[in-house]
């Protein structure tokens, strides 16, 4: 099962994979105008089976995209996957979904112990520097979405493609139609706050005050993890040491990708790059939106600190060891008094800059979390 958000490119990956493997196969699409049922999927099932017999019962690969959208797909599947495992047919499948919230409920209801999940993240910096030859500054500003690249100079358009094409696509589709939302000018809202304040705590209170709507903080905290789920924007806890003190704390909202910033912001990306102050918050969004992609399906965790006014801006936790992070983008140097006071309560297996007098931000950005904890890598 390939999953991920929409336009990271698992339907240009998996047709690149068809055309190379040589490998026999039957491709089928339910993003499509007409209403697809579980009488579809057994069509395209029943077309898989008949190539399988035409080449004398070698493997035939089944892709089907957009799974997701098939009302009760997952029973379906599991039908047909037992009956052919049955009578030893040799259909081999590959489910493609753009909607996590949708195709993790069929996973693990109907498909346990038959699949394997391959995370599709938003791109990294690397990816789009050796795909596109962007900078770290293109990235800081327009993020991780190969399909706007060709956008970028035209900004007016691209503006819109991230926000009709990606945002309200995905809200519409991967959230509302698939999951109960009783507020969704509420939930669209939070993620225009999770955009506006990206890089910042803030408590699930004041989000309601910022929102000025009548839901509560359980309702707002909901919203939040359907938009994490869905690739948007996620709210990082506090390390505390221990499980249930961080999920009681304030949450750091991210977005997962800088492109979505961008998107909602007034400002301008020259506006963005010549302020030290709003630079910083683009770098420091980076900087956590390819933690957060890049910690899917590991055993890695990423918190955030803070005690008063001193912060940790990032907090990488693995096997018990604890990784520091903090993000510098100004020209000054300046004492780390977060750090600091982090190791006066907890131990810390390194810390690290990022930024002006410690790791470039290419090369942090290039490198994979798990990285920091490996004895080789760079330590303070």
């Amino acid at each position: 099962v390939l999953a991920g958000p929409r336009q990271t490119g698992k339907t240009t990956l998996v047709k690149q994979l068809l055309d190379s493997c040589g490998m026999v196969s039957v491709y089928a699409s339910a993003d499509e105008p007409a209403l697809k049922d579980a009488s579809w999927l057994g069509q395209q099932w029943e077309n898989a089976r008949i190539a399988s017999a035409k080449s004398g019962d070698c493997p035939v690969l089944l892709v089907l995209d957009e799974i997701q959208k098939i009302t009760g797909w997952a029973e379906t599947v599991k039908k047909y996957w037992d009956e052919d495992t049955f009578r030893n047919l040799n259909v081999r499948l590959m489910l493609l979904g753009s909607s996590p919230l949708g195709v993790s409920a069929g996973l693990t209801e109907s498909l346990a112990g038959r699949f394997e999940v391959i995370n599709v993240r938003h791109w990294s910096y690397q990816e789009m520097k050796t795909a596109f030859g962007w900078d770290i500054t293109q990235y800081v500003l327009f993020g991780g979405y190969p399909g706007s690249v060709k956008l970028v100079n035209d900004r007016p358009r691209w503006k819109n493609y991230i926000r009709e094409s990606l945002v309200e696509t995905g809200i519409s589709r991967d959230i509302l139609l698939l999951t109960r939302v009783d507020k969704p000018a509420l939930l669209r809202r939070v993620f225009e706050l999770g955009c506006l304040y990206s890089g910042q705590i803030l408590s699930y209170q004041k989000m309601l005050g910022q929102l000025q709507d009548a839901g509560n903080t359980v309702t707002v905290a909901h919203y939040l993890e359907l938009l994490s789920k869905a690739g948007f924007i996620t709210g990082i806890q506090k390390y505390a040491g221990h499980h249930l003190r961080r999920k009681s704390s304030s949450p750091k909202l991210m977005v997962m990708n800088n492109a979505l910033m961008t998107s909602q912001s007034e400002f301008s990306p020259e506006e963005i790059s010549d302020s030290p102050d709003k630079w910083g918050r683009w770098v420091e969004s980076a900087v956590g939106g390819h933690l957060l992609n890049s910690i899917i399906g590991t055993d890695i965790g990423l918190y955030y600190w803070n005690a008063g006014i001193r912060e940790v801006d990032f907090i990488l936790v693995k096997g018990g060891r604890v990784v520091l992070i903090e993000v510098k983008s100004g020209a000054k140097k300046e004492r780390l008094p977060g750090l600091e006071e982090f190791e006066k309560h907890f131990e810390a297996y390194s810390r690290l800059l990022v930024g002006r007098g410690g790791i470039p931000l290419e090369d942090f950005l290039s490198e994979r979390p798990d990285f920091w904890f490996d004895p080789k890598s760079p330590r303070q």
